[in-house]
Parts: C-alpha cells; structure tokens; sequence
C-alpha cells in the first residue's frame, strides 16, 4: 500500500518528533512518503497536491492541516511570514476561506479514487490559541463528514485542561525556529520542560517521544 500523509510541520517531523518515520519503520511493507511542509497553511496544501500526491498514484492520503491557518488569524504579527514566504494574500487564512480550501482538498481527493483520513490537531500553547485551533479543526471534520471520510480527533488523543497565559506570537519565534532547524539544535526534553508543556516543546510542535504515541495511534486508527 502507498500512503501519503499530507501536512505541515508537524507531519513533516524536521523540527520535533517525526511520527511519519516511525509508521514507516513500524510497516516496512508499505510504501510511505512524508509530504509535510513546515509553515505549509491549507491553502498551501492544496497548490502542491498535485506536484506532492496525486503524482504518486497513492493508494491513500492522511491529512493533517490547520495550525498554520489558526495561527495567521490569531497573531497579526506573523502574516508577513505568511505573505512572504507561503504567498498567503495578506498573510491569513480566515476560518471562511479555511472552510472552502479544505472542502476543496478533499473533494479533489475523493475524485482521484483514493482513501483519505483526516487528522484533526492536539494545541497546547495557551487557551486562545487551543480555542481557534478547535474551532478550525471542527471545520475540518465538517468537511469530511460531508465526504463520509474518516476523522481522528487527536486534540482529543492529547488534552491540554488549564492551559497558562501565554504571549501571542510573533516573528520572533518564526526566526527561532529558522535559525534552530539550521544549526541541528533538538534540545527539546530541555525546552519542554522549561516551558511546562505536556507533549510538545514549544506548544506547537511534538518531542520524540510524542511522536511515537502519535504514530501508534495513527496506525491503529489506519488499520495498518
């Protein structure tokens, strides 16, 4: 079986725990491509899905999208990242357009015949940002649910109860996670416990061993 799984950072595992790898080495039978793209929002998803799925006639596609969408709506600060560097006009996917991008992703893949699953993100960095999160991931399963595709709620898989205030975020962190991935930094035990979270480093992306759990549960969800 060739499986895709579609995404952003998260999927793509660079900076974080890499869940797709350990599916991969978990099931060596099957053939597995990591199109995760850090940064990468819906709209971003859907330009490349051609070039970065459907060009690999997979059997099936796991989608998992919607923090960078959250994210651009939420911290004005960051869509000059979003403009910048994902082409995004004027650097936010609102919750609407969010909705008909993602309708759109999954509509193409449906016509190409192929399974699709669709993963719905775990937030822990404060509560507004956990709040927006939830919000566009139920946007999400709205779309599958029309589709009659499968959903895996994993913010319910990792809950975050009482999360601290925490700043918004700006470009400051965008540049830090640039200037980390560059010099190999994966300090991310340190880090996660310096800033008190649950089973990712920064609030927004997962450690190792999170990675693990998250690739344990995907595969019992995908039946693999």
């Amino acid at each position: 079986m060739k499986l895709v799984f579609l995404g952003n950072s998260l999927t793509q595992g660079s900076y974080g725990g890499n869940f797709v790898a350990r599916i991969a080495q978990c099931h060596p039978q099957h053939t597995i491509i990591n199109a995760g793209v850090g940064g990468d929002t819906v709209l971003n998803l859907l330009r490349r899905l051609d070039s970065d799925v459907l060009a690999h006639e997979p059997d099936g596609v796991f989608v998992m999208g919607g923090g960078n969408d959250a994210l651009s709506y939420l911290y004005p600060d960051l869509r000059k990242y979003y403009r910048r560097s994902k082409g995004i006009e004027q650097g936010v996917v609102t919750p609407e357009t969010f909705a008909q991008a993602y309708r759109e992703l999954l509509t193409r893949l449906h016509l190409a015949h192929v399974l699709v699953w669709v993963g719905l993100l775990p937030s822990e960095y404060n509560p507004e940002l956990s709040a927006l999160v939830r919000q566009y991931n139920g946007l999400a399963a709205a779309a599958a649910r029309a589709l009659n595709i499968p959903t895996l709620d994993l913010m319910a898989r990792f809950p975050a109860p009482d999360l601290p205030p925490r700043p918004p975020l700006t470009m400051d962190m965008i540049r830090l996670i640039g200037k980390r991935s560059l010099s190999g930094w994966a300090d991310y035990e340190a880090e996660q416990q310096r800033g008190a979270y649950r089973y990712t480093f920064d609030g927004l992306h997962i450690t190792p061993k999170t990675a693990q759990q998250l690739a344990d549960i995907i595969i019992e969800f995908l039946d693999l």
